[in-house]
């Protein structure tokens, strides 16, 4: 118990250094946009470079997880995004891609090692509720990001901001140095990369049927928690909200993830089908994103932040449950793996959501209508598991 309890601690920092590091350039975007002089539709080609950096490193991360051990891995994850959020703050249209690209490289593969750490760790009973403990790294860091991101920008400037947070994260890797001899017991120095690494991994994730049903609705979830984060902050400031203003209403609401991941892997743990739990943040989502793109200068703050509650509740909360469903389903050994293949689904939708959106922003100029229709393969795959309406299975 006191090696899991290290552990879930390890890992729940390391994910909220993680959270911090790419949230930021979607939290003090206003000031970016103004300094640099760029449009705002440029805001989803950037996160959706990070997506596809994330997906080939989370087909790709089995082999290096297996060789290094999770934690060496969980160190090199910290390292590439401080790096990347670096670059960023040097302002070219190259370093702001290569930002992007090291950036979303790193923090991808962030997850799957720490699902590798924990799955050795913990009972496969409490898995739900110790993958959703851990998963409420995100929405601390959300929240930090919100709340703290836009006023230090005020204080040092976006540049200073993102070296901030990439200091944090290299002095974070210098602490967890000691954990090592711990918990990387498991590493095979002998596994070595191999391109088809990538196809064993997705044939694995394919060729099971809860796995597969699984990589959907994490491609659908993602999407919409990417679009949410990117474009949250910016579209408020457009309605007449301040960016610290509209920083704290994110914070605000992000706050909710943090029980909501918590209860979702509760009911999960033997009380609620993780199925109809994943139904209904499903629908959930569709709808308030949905009712979200309606908001306008005449909303009162009150409502605004009530859509907010519930986007964060579902949008940003799903994650526990489909992770620790994708660790109970995976071959053991594989968990690391695995859990990288349905992650890169993930990704697919972070990566095409974005870009959608943008192009409906610079087609159309409206925020609302990115909103709306992005939200609508959540609303499907909320259906679907509906009218399966059994639990997953390998």
């Amino acid at each position: 118990m006191n090696q899991l309890l290290l552990a879930l601690g390890a890992m729940f920092l390391q994910q909220t250094f993680i959270a911090i590091g790419r949230t930021l350039p979607a939290v003090i975007a206003p000031a970016i946009i103004a300094d640099l002089l760029i449009d705002p539709a440029w805001i989803g080609v950037y996160f959706g470079l990070t997506a596809f950096a994330a997906l080939v490193a989370q087909l790709g991360c089995g082999s290096f997880i297996v060789r290094y051990g999770a934690l060496r891995m969980s160190q090199v994850a910290l390292v590439m995004l401080a790096a990347g959020v670096a670059l960023a703050t040097l302002g070219t249209p190259l370093m702001l891609v290569l930002s992007a690209i090291v950036s979303g490289s790193g923090a991808a593969v962030s997850t799957p090692a720490s699902s590798h750490l924990l799955g050795r760790c913990s009972p496969p009973a409490y898995l739900p509720l110790v993958f959703s403990i851990k998963q409420t790294a995100v929405p601390a860091g959300l929240l930090l990001a919100g709340a703290l991101g836009p006023q230090l920008t005020e204080w040092m400037g976006w540049r200073g901001t993102m070296l901030l947070s990439a200091a944090a994260c290299a002095v974070f890797v210098l602490m967890m140095q000691p954990l090592r001899k711990i918990f990387d017991t498991d590493r095979v120095p002998s596994r070595t990369f191999q391109l088809s690494d990538f196809r064993v991994t997705l044939t694995a994730v394919l060729a099971t049927p809860g796995l597969r049903s699984l990589s959907f609705a994490c491609l659908a979830f993602n999407g919409v928690q990417t679009v949410v984060t990117a474009y949250f902050v910016v579209y408020l400031t457009t309605i007449g909200y301040t960016p610290v203003a509209a920083g704290f209403v994110f914070s605000a609401a992000v706050a909710l993830a943090v029980p909501g991941r918590i209860v979702w892997g509760w009911l999960g743990s033997g009380h609620v089908s993780p199925r109809l739990i994943m139904a209904g943040l499903s629908l959930g989502m569709a709808g308030s994103v949905a009712v979200f793109g309606f908001c306008s200068a005449g909303w009162p703050p009150l409502l605004v932040g009530l859509v907010a509650g519930v986007i964060s509740a579902t949008a940003l909360s799903w994650h526990g449950i489909v992770l620790a469903e994708t660790a109970r389903a995976a071959p053991e050994g594989m968990r690391g793996a695995v859990t990288g293949g349905v992650l890169s689904f993930g990704q697919v939708g972070a990566l095409s959501e974005p870009l959608l959106y943008s192009a409906l922003l610079g087609l159309t100029g409206s925020y609302g209508l990115g909103f709306i229709v992005c939200g609508i393969p959540a609303l499907l795959v909320g259906v679907t598991m509906l009218r399966q309406g059994k639990p997953a299975k390998s």
